[in-house]
């Protein structure tokens, strides 16, 4: 049964949530992302209720299909969060987001914990709460305020353009234009059917349309235009590189930690506190996650070089995690790599925020989540899918842990080399590097405006 849960039904979830992404990325700008939050409850509210009544391989890998549309339906949720807030907020809200989402697990995990350790209560009676949370949420989302524009498909300035006052002015004025004052109406004047403004309407129908299909084409190109804009910036490049690459490898190692747990110590056998040890993992990736909204630290020097040294900490941690046939090892190496990746993450899409205008944020972090999903499903088809190496648990994060080992070799490098090229310049460097990320917070604000 191990080896169908990790080889065969776990790996649907990563394929899902790459299929869905794109598509959910552009909806949510065309939605203006409430809808697509009001989808993502209702889908998980389902998934649950297949949970509890489906049985089979069949409904698990259909369970996890659905899964995946619900992850890859959160990017609406941090979306419309990035939506209302102005720039120089992003640092305290990126945090706050986390913290509060992290602390929300932990609260699950520990309600989990006890009830089956002091308890003894059944596992069906903690999916039908977690189906009750769901439902209030799902019911919860449906009061959101529809946001007025979007980043993308719904800015005001392109609906002044469609409907402008202009046209209004020239709809009025054509009304009032008689073929006795204008001979070359007379075409118009001779319809038997409609009137002059009837004739004009239709025109200006029809051109709203073209213009609509114009627009989406133009939005799309736009896009294509600003991902190369994006990217071109080299400080922005490597942060997203990070953060490709290691959400890669914390998702590869989350999905399929508890079946490691499994293996050293078999929950058949023994009582077992895989909730109690991601209650932990979560409280200590809040508090990572909140602290970093006060750190006071020149990212521009010092953050290449904390990617390295973190990423090494990860490495560790699953390397000790394979080895060990200890599960309280297993359990605090767990915590460690969890604490560690949130702290770094949270770094990084601070610093991926900061340095973009408000309107190039959500296709960064869309972008960046489909290629971490991208590289997870080549490395999922190779080492777990039973059609690729189907290796075992204990390979399998060995793996991982060489994974993270090359991010820390790499950045730990280039950390060094940035050290070195401009560490020595000290509070005059660190000055001009602050009044660079002033402007364009500054920046961002005016766009803000303009919408």
């Amino acid at each position: 049964m191990e080896h169908k849960v990790m080889n065969e039904i776990l790996p649907i979830w990563t394929y899902s949530c790459l299929v869905m992404l794109i598509p959910v990325f552009l909806l949510t700008d065309y939605l203006r992302h409430k809808p697509v939050i009001v989808f993502h409850g209702l889908i998980a509210t389902i998934d649950l209720i297949i949970f509890i009544f489906g049985q089979g391989v069949l409904i698990l890998q259909f369970m996890l299909f659905a899964y995946g549309i619900v992850t890859a339906t959160e990017v609406a949720y941090y979306s419309y969060i990035y939506s209302v807030v102005s720039s120089e907020h992003y640092q305290k809200v990126t945090s706050y987001c986390r913290s509060v989402t992290l602390v929300a697990y932990t609260l699950g995990s520990v309600l989990g914990q006890v009830l089956v350790s002091v308890g003894n209560v059944s596992y069906f009676y903690l999916i039908v709460i977690s189906l009750a949370s769901v439902s209030v949420a799902f019911l919860s989302s449906i009061a959101l305020p529809m946001p007025k524009r979007s980043m993308f498909f719904h800015r005001k300035d392109t609906e002044e353009v469609q409907v402008s006052p202009s046209t209004e002015d020239v709809m009025s004025k054509s009304e009032n234009i008689s073929p006795q004052n204008n001979p070359d109406a007379t075409t118009f004047s001779q319809s038997p059917v409609m009137s002059d403004g009837e004739v004009f309407k239709q025109d200006v129908d029809g051109l709203v349309k073209a213009t609509d299909h114009h627009s989406t084409l133009k939005v799309l190109l736009q896009l294509w235009s600003d991902f190369k804009d994006c990217y071109s910036s080299s400080r922005l490049l490597y942060w997203s590189i990070w953060w490709v690459l290691a959400t890669c490898g914390y998702y590869q190692s989350v999905t399929y930690v508890q079946v490691l747990w499994d293996h050293v110590e078999p929950s058949q056998n023994t009582l077992v506190y895989n909730g109690g040890a991601e209650a932990l993992s979560n409280l200590m990736g809040a508090a990572t996650s909140f602290a970093v909204g006060y750190i006071k630290l020149d990212f521009a020097i010092w953050g290449e070089l904390a990617l390295g040294i973190f990423s090494a900490v990860n490495s560790s941690a699953l390397y000790a995690m394979a080895l060990s046939n200890n599960i309280w090892v297993c359990y605090t190496c767990y915590v460690v790599f969890k604490g560690s990746y949130m702290m770094l993450i949270t770094i990084a899409t601070f610093q991926i925020a900061f340095h973009l205008s408000t309107a190039h944020y959500a296709l960064v972090f869309g972008a960046n989540t489909a290629l971490a999903k991208l590289l997870q499903s080549i490395l999922t088809i190779v080492v777990v899918d039973s059609r690729g190496l189907g290796l075992d648990i204990i390979t399998q994060v060995l793996i991982s842990g060489s994974y993270f080992a090359v991010i820390a070799g790499l950045f730990f490098i280039r950390g060094i080399y940035i050290f070195i090229q401009t560490g020595w310049k000290g509070d005059k460097w660190g000055s001009e590097v602050i009044k660079g990320n002033t402007s364009v917070s500054r920046n961002d604000i005016e766009i803000t405006e303009q919408f």
